[in-house]
């Protein structure tokens, strides 16, 4: 399978639940819409602890120590926090999502807009924040095979129809993100030429389930907590694991 064609099928699975769930959701009352979203809510919060839990993973441990996996996940998020809120991610991610609204949607309400713009962020950050984004785009890329990515595929088809009922076009912009982030996750797989370390690999998979926790809490409506800001903290976290298996 040539390289890229699993993020392909992505977006085109992301465009098509969100189309069906827009022709869906305008037939159904306002509070049906709601419990959709905290459906949503609550099954990102399942897939987020699974991917959390991998901070107990033992690969992780025999590498940096039984009492450091902990640390290196919140060393990362601080870390990816701080660099993340400096570059003002989380405003950047918005201002797209504003200006993807103003070309796709045009001109609206407020309240049009919020819904939009919320959709789009909402919607990039379970699509791009997973395990599954990581390594499948980077097996894709060293011509592993796309069956990861298919699979995140189908699971995103189904979500951006749910999404797409109560939030409406702004989860088929969220297309865009899944184009740029697979795709040049894709590309670094060509590069690199193998797969991240074990260890490492499980560290990410930590950090990106407790990012998943914080666009579960968004979703619940419980706190507005700044996921994109935290971003980051993926990239942050593969390095603290080599650092720390380098002093222990």
């Amino acid at each position: 399978m040539i390289p890229g064609t699993g993020t392909a099928v992505n977006v085109l699975t992301v465009l098509l639940g969100a189309t069906l769930g827009v022709l869906l959701g305008n037939r159904l009352p306002a509070r049906t819409r709601d419990v959709v979203t905290d459906a949503l809510g609550l099954v990102t919060l399942l897939i987020a602890a699974t991917s959390a839990m991998d901070v107990l993973d033992g690969g992780l441990a025999d590498a940096v120590g039984s009492s450091a996996p902990m640390l290196i996940v919140l060393g990362s998020l601080l870390v990816g926090g701080i660099v993340g809120s400096l570059l003002r991610l989380e405003s950047r991610v918005e201002q797209l999502g504003g200006w993807l609204q103003r070309r796709l949607a045009g001109g609206s309400g407020s309240a049009e807009r919020h819904r939009f713009v919320e959709g789009f962020v909402v919607s990039s950050l379970v699509f791009c924040t997973g395990p599954l984004t990581i390594l499948g785009s980077l097996n894709d890329g060293l011509g592993n095979g796309a069956q990861q990515l298919v699979l995140k595929a189908v699971l995103d088809g189904f979500a951006a129809i749910a999404f797409a009922a109560s939030f409406g076009w702004g989860v088929a912009a969220s297309a865009v993100t899944v184009l740029v982030v697979q795709g040049s996750l894709t590309l670094l797989g060509l590069a690199v030429g193998d797969v991240l370390p074990e260890a490492q690999l499980a560290a990410v998979t930590a950090t990106g389930g407790l990012l998943l926790v914080g666009v579960a809490l968004r979703l619940l409506r419980v706190r507005e907590i700044p996921v994109a800001d935290l971003l980051p903290a993926l990239l942050v976290a593969p390095g603290l694991v080599q650092l720390a298996a380098a002093v222990r």
